[in-house]
Parts: structure tokens; sequence; C-alpha cells
């Protein structure tokens, strides 16, 4: 039922990835566990950076030779996972597989985690994000520490620079631990961003930092209970350059130093590349083959994805929550040169329908600097909200531009030589996406 639900709603040009799950969870409630029994799996979750390192990770094993499959589309929910399992499965219900490569929701995942047979769980960090569902960051650590005691022969890779992700191996678990982070700041200047996580988890008292990397992330310390940073096993120990289309670091891997390229900008994928380099090691995937993979990679869609739209060179950013943004705005601040920018809100449920997350981005980085920016484009179902938001953060009023149609937002786009930023809230990126497949041959979000 499974397969041939899916398969018939992508010749509908649909994409597939829950109907047939929910389907088959009808039929079987155990269906995931069937399905997955003697695979190898690697998961995936936390707040942001979920797709991109799986992006990362899936190059090493695929440039390593294993016999693997992922959720490529982001299907990342229980039903998702189970119609990428059943189509990757042979009629009977045998996995030909011997690894899989699994994205996992963070809140899904204290479900997911009843029936996967995980070998490597990743933890990239824990950040505030849709409100609406997930509630307080609390919730979703809790989340993500439940599933922990359902996967207890699993080794755990977590973010030594996240104070919540950290607190997961203080549980008195069975599990492995593998620690990576990044050593050092990764800009001389960020945008102000409020912290998350600025008290101690155990004693409330602030915390004190060596030093930031973005968002509450960086070499924390407890001045009263000592809960401290982790030593990474993983670690960045030096950021050599940080540009418009990639980044140049040194690597330590369990005390061997690599010179790495990541093949994809911003501060978050620098940590995505030290959390993949991680997992390569845990699965057993040489170190040279896992750094040359994140030379490789190519970026998940909407993430850094890059096109030609009429006259312009387009990059789309997806955005999601404060610490998110604050880093694309990093990224476009410290480069160089005039961009337009497009910015595309939507309150849908897949969003978050509570839009007030805006307010704590630091969208007054890019107005002092506006002079660079020929035209500031907003659109989206909230476009209004976002507008109002750019007007406060100092943007000149005749620069912000409301375009409701994203017809028409591409073809302005295009109609001048200055690169664009397009950066779109999660449902503003598939509809933008299928605007832009009609005047261009991108891949299909599920390829």
């Amino acid at each position: 039922m499974c397969k041939v639900s899916g398969a018939v709603l992508r010749k509908l040009g649909r994409g597939g990835t829950n109907l047939p799950g929910k389907l088959a969870l009808k039929i079987d409630s155990n269906i995931l566990g069937e399905l997955s029994r003697g695979v190898r799996v690697t998961v995936v979750t936390g707040t942001n950076g979920k797709t991109t390192t799986s992006r990362m990770i899936e190059q090493a094993f695929a440039d390593a030779g294993l016999k693997y499959f992922s959720n490529k589309s982001g299907a990342n929910l229980l039903t998702g996972i189970i119609a990428v399992f059943a189509q990757h499965c042979t009629l009977s219900g045998k996995c030909p597989y011997t690894h899989a490569l699994i994205e996992c929701d963070e809140a899904a995942f204290r479900r997911t985690s009843l029936y996967l047979p995980v070998e490597c769980l990743v933890v990239n960090n824990i950040f505030r994000d849709q409100l609406d569902r997930y509630g307080e960051i609390t919730h979703t650590l809790n989340a993500i520490r439940e599933g922990i005691t359902h996967v207890p022969d699993a080794t755990l890779c977590l973010n030594a620079d996240c104070s919540l992700t950290a607190s997961l191996a203080e549980d008195d678990i069975p599990n492995k631990v593998v620690w990576f982070g990044v050593n050092v700041p990764i800009y001389k200047e960020t945008a102000h961003e409020l912290s998350d996580a600025p008290y101690c988890i155990h004693c409330k008292t602030e915390y004190e930092y060596d030093y930031i990397t973005y968002g509450h992330l960086g070499g924390f310390r407890c001045p009263k209970c000592g809960y401290h940073r982790h030593t990474p096993d993983v670690a960045v120990t030096r950021v050599i350059a940080t540009g418009a289309d990639s980044s140049d670091v040194e690597l330590d891997i369990f005390g061997r130093t690599h010179a790495v390229h990541i093949n994809l900008p911003g501060g978050y994928n620098i940590y995505n590349a030290a959390a993949a380099a991680a997992v390569s090691h845990v699965v057993g995937i040489d170190e040279d083959t896992a750094v040359s993979a994140l030379a490789q990679f190519e970026c998940g869609f909407g993430r850094a994805e890059q096109f030609t739209l009429g006259r312009a060179q387009a990059r789309m950013m997806l955005v999601k929550n404060p610490a998110g943004f604050n880093q694309v705005i990093n990224l476009i601040a410290h480069d160089e040169g005039s961009f337009q920018l497009a910015f595309l809100l939507n309150d849908r449920f897949a969003d978050g329908t509570d839009i007030s997350w805006i307010w704590d981005v630091d969208f007054e980085a890019l107005a002092a600097q506006q002079d660079r920016f020929p035209r500031v484009l907003v659109s989206g179902v909230r476009a209004d909200d976002m507008a109002l938001r750019l007007k406060y953060a100092g943007f000149a009023v005749d620069k912000i531009e409301v375009i409701r149609d994203y017809g028409q937002l591409l073809a302005a786009i295009g109609a001048d030589e200055t690169p664009a930023f397009l950066m779109p809230t999660y449902t503003a990126m598939f509809d933008l996406r299928g605007e832009i497949g009609k005047h261009t041959d991108v891949k299909a979000f599920y390829e």
C-alpha cells in the first residue's frame, strides 16, 4: 500500500512523502520496526542544520561505498520515515540496504526511536523554534532525552558548545558519546543575538563564556555549580576563511588535524561539518574520505541553493527561527558588494503560526548597511508584518517593496544583474521553488 500510493502520488507530481506512511501505519502500527530490522541507522536531529548535516554525511556514505538510503525529501516525521523505508524495501518488506541515514524532527524522535535500531544519533543543537508547536526549549530537550532512553546501544554525537544538548549526556546513560564543537570564535563581529539558554540548566546561574560562536553556543561555564563545556573529540581549531560560497577551517579529528574546505557558507555549516565528521568516525569511514566529502557534497533544497533568475544569480537561504536567521544575516553582513534582499514570511503550520520571533532577529545589522542593498523585497502570507519589522529596524520606507505574487517577485529580481539573497520560511520555500521550477530546471524537493 505504501509503495503503490507513493508511486501514484509522484506520477501526479506530488512528493508522496507522508500520506503513504499514514496508510501503512493504519495497517501495521509496527511497520517501521519490521522494515528497519537489520539496518544500521544513523539519525540526525536537533533544531538547526538537520538537512545540511544529513547531506554532508550522505556524501561521505556515498564516497565510502556504503549501500545506503536517506530521506532526502526532508519528510522527517514518523509517517515520512515509514514512507522512505517502504520505498527502499522489497514488496515482502526486506531491506536490501545495509545503512539508512534519517533526518528526524526533534519532537518526533520520541516516538520514532521506539522502532529504529539506531547505531548513531546526532544532536546538532537546541534553539527556540515554533513556539506554537514545540513550546519552550525544555520541551524539545525532554523529547530528545526520552528518545535516547529507547536507543541504549546508539553512539551519541553531541554538540559540546550547546549547554542544552550537552546536558543529554548527564543522565547516567549507557550510550557512548562523541563530542564535536568549535574551539574558537567564528566571526570577529556577529549580529546582536538573544541567548535561548543564558542560565545554567542545573542551578540557574548565568553562564560565563570564554567565547561565543552564535546564539548560546560557545565556551560556556557555570561559575556556581561548575557545569561546563566538554572538550570535543572532533573540533574546529581554526577558522581560516568565511566567504559567500564556502568556508575553510582546520578540523581536529581525534588528535589528527585536517585542512577542510566546506562547500557552503555560514558559521552554522562549520558546526554541521564537525558533526558530519564525528558521524563518519562512528560509522567507520576513514578521515580522508570524510574530509573530502565536506568539499564535494550537494546542499539540500533551500539551504544555500543557487539559481539563475533572469539576469541575476540568486541564493536561497531557508530561515525559520531567530538563531538561524541571525546566522544568515552574519553571512550577508560579512560579504562584500551589493545584493538584492527578498524576505518571504509565511505563518502556516509547518512555519509556526506565531511569527513574533521576527522581532528577535537582528535586521538592524542589515539596515546599518542598507546602501549595499538597492532593493529590499518582501512577500509571503505575512508580508506586511515583515515590512513593518524592516521599517522599525531602520530600513528606508521607500526602499521596501511588497510583492505578493511570486512570479512577479522573481521577475523583479531577474530584471537586474545585482545578485540576490532569497530568505523564505519553510512553506514559502516550497512555494517559491515551485515557481522557480516553472522557469528553470531544478530538481524536485524529494530528489
